[in-house]
């Protein structure tokens, strides 16, 4: 009943920018906490930024300073605005979303299918 689809990837050199967007559609009463995670080659799915409801920010280690997570709750929609992008930050990027459906069960956890970020030198 809930599809998260990103947007917004693909190759871009160090120290550039790219920014991602994540919507949501489908039969959503409201959205708690939204996010985005990673996954590198060879690697474990890791939290990069999240947001709640209220606008309350938290970001990884590795990315703070760098990136901005934000949201729009008229919307439905999260963005992450990655600045002084590194080799490292080269990744699969997932969309999350804790949702409050109008169905039951109501209380849900989406995840959206992935988008690939490519940094290069």
């Amino acid at each position: 009943q809930v599809q998260l689809v990103e947007s917004g990837g693909g190759l871009v050199q160090a120290g550039g920018s790219l920014n991602l967007s994540c919507a949501s559609s489908g039969s959503i009463f409201s959205i708690n906490d939204m996010g985005w995670y990673r996954q590198a080659p060879g690697k474990q799915r890791e939290l990069v930024a999240t947001i709640t409801s209220g606008g309350r920010t938290n970001y990884a280690d590795s990315v703070k300073g760098r990136f901005t997570i934000s949201r729009d709750n008229a919307k439905n929609t999260v963005n992450l605005q990655m600045n002084s992008l590194k080799l490292t930050d080269t990744a699969v990027y997932y969309c999350h979303a804790a949702v409050l459906r109008t169905t039951t069960p109501y209380a849900m956890n989406y995840w959206g299918k992935g988008i690939l970020v490519t940094v290069s030198s």
